[in-house]
C-alpha cells in the first residue's frame, strides 16, 4: 500500500470515527504515544472501571465498563508497545436506547502520535489524528501586477485563493514636465504602499504556517521584482521564495499559471506528477492505443494476463473495485498509481472510467 492510499484509508476512518454521536458520555477515546508502555494505559482503563462504576444511569454505567473491558482486553493481547502509538475507540453506537452496541476501533498513526489521552464523551476524539490526515506540504502563491495581486495556496494538487487584493495606482497618463514627473512619483508611492499591504497579507497568511515550503511569485517585468525588493516582505517569508516567474495575469488563472510555470520547482510536489503521469497516458492513448487500456473490464484481463505495467486508478473509483483491481495489480508485480481529480487531467482521465492502464506488451 502506498502513502497516498494510506492517507486516504486514514481520511475514511477519520470521517467514520467523527461521525457516531453517543446518546450519552459512553464513547471512549484512548490514544496511546509513540512506543508507550501499554502495561501503563492498562492500568489507566482498570482504574477508570472503578471511576465508570459511579455513573447514576445504569444503562449508561454498563456500557462504558463493558467498553473498557473490551480496550484492556485488546491492550493485554496486543503488543508490549506500538512504533508510532494506537489510537483506539470504542463504545455504543447505537442510536436505540434499550439495544447497546459496543464498537471497537483501532488505527496506527501516520506518523508517531506524542499525545496520550482518555477520554470519555458523547463523540470520539479525533483532533490530534486530523492534524494529521492535513497535506504535511504546502506552497504559498503570489500573483502581482500594479492594479490587483491574488494570494493563494497549493495544497496537494489543489490551488486555494486566499485573498484578492486592488490597488488605487492609476494607469499611465501624457503629460510633460513637472506635472509627469509629480505624477510619477505619486504612482510610485501608491505601489509602493500596495506591496506593503500584499506584504501584510502574506504574513498573517503564512508566517505560522508549520508545513509551508516555500513560495512561488509571478507576475510581469518589473512588477514582482519591484515587489520582492521594496514590499518589505518578512525576511522569514523572503528566504521561502523558490521561484520567480513571469506571468501575464493576478487572478485565479494567473495562480494556475504560476504553478504550471513552477514545474521544474515542484518537481516532488504531487500536482507535477499526477499531470506527467496522465500527460504520458493520454499521449500513448492516442499514439499507441494497443499499449494502453482503460475501463474496469479491459483493464482487469489485461492484470490477469500480466500485461499491466502501471495500473492507473482515479481518487473516484469505488473502493471495492479499487481493492479487487490493486490485488491483482500485487499478484502480477503490476506498479499502482493513484491520481486525484483536482486537475483537468485528473478530471478528463475520470471522465474516462478513472481506470486506466500502460502495458507491457500489445495484446
Amino acid at each position: 500500500m502506498d502513502d497516498k492510499e494510506k492517507l486516504m484509508e486514514f481520511e475514511e476512518f477519520i470521517k467514520k470515527i467523527s461521525s457516531y454521536r453517543g446518546r450519552h458520555t459512553e464513547l471512549v477515546s484512548v490514544l496511546i504515544p509513540a512506543d508507550y508502555n501499554v502495561h501503563e494505559v492498562v492500568k489507566q482503563v482498570e482504574a477508570e472501571k472503578g471511576t465508570a462504576s459511579n455513573i447514576k444511569s445504569r444503562v449508561t454505567r454498563n456500557n462504558v465498563i463493558e467498553a473498557l473491558e473490551k480496550i484492556a482486553r485488546e491492550l493485554k493481547n496486543g503488543p508490549h508497545k506500538y512504533p508510532k502509538g494506537m489510537a483506539i475507540y470504542c463504545g455504543n453506537t447505537s442510536l436505540d436506547e434499550g439495544k447497546p452496541n459496543i464498537e471497537f476501533f483501532t488505527i496506527e498513526p501516520l506518523i508517531p502520535l506524542n499525545t496520550r489521552l482518555y477520554r470519555c464523551d458523547q463523540t470520539f476524539i479525533i483532533e490530534p489524528l486530523q492534524e494529521m490526515a492535513e497535506t504535511q506540504e504546502v506552497y504559498g502563491l503570489l500573483v502581482i501586477e500594479r492594479k490587483e495581486a491574488t494570494i493563494g495556496l497549493l495544497e496537494g494538487t489543489r490551488i486555494k485563493v486566499l485573498q484578492k487584493m486592488h490597488s488605487m495606482v492609476p494607469g499611465k497618463i501624457k503629460a510633460g514636465g513637472q506635472s509627469s514627473q509629480r505624477f510619477h512619483r505619486i504612482t510610485e508611492g501608491l505601489a509602493k504602499e500596495f506591496y506593503r499591504k500584499i506584504a501584510e497579507s502574506m504574513k498573517s497568511e503564512f508566517f505560522e504556517l508549520k508545513n509551508l515550503k516555500g513560495i512561488l511569485i509571478g507576475g510581469p517585468i518589473p512588477t514582482k521584482e519591484e515587489f520582492i525588493e521594496e514590499g518589505q516582505l518578512v525576511t522569514k517569508l523572503k528566504e521561502k521564495i523558490l521561484a520567480v516567474k513571469d506571468i501575464g495575469y493576478a487572478d485565479e488563472h494567473g495562480l494556475e499559471l504560476l504553478v504550471e510555470a513552477c514545474q521544474e520547482e515542484l518537481s516532488m510536489q504531487e500536482i507535477t506528477r499526477e499531470k506527467k503521469l496522465l500527460e504520458k497516458f493520454f499521449d500513448a492513448l492516442g499514439k499507441n492505443p494497443d499499449k494502453t487500456r482503460y475501463k474496469y473490464e479491459p483493464v482487469k484481463k489485461a492484470l490477469q494476463m500480466g500485461a499491466v505495467d502501471i495500473l492507473i486508478l482515479s481518487t473516484e473509483v469505488q473502493k471495492p473495485i479499487v481493492q479487487e483491481l490493486r490485488k491483482i495489480a500485487e499478484q502480477m508485480g503490476t506498479i499502482v498509481e493513484v491520481v486525484s481529480n483536482e486537475t483537468d487531467e485528473g478530471i478528463q482521465f475520470f471522465n474516462l472510467s478513472g481506470i486506466g492502464a500502460m502495458l507491457r506488451f500489445k495484446i
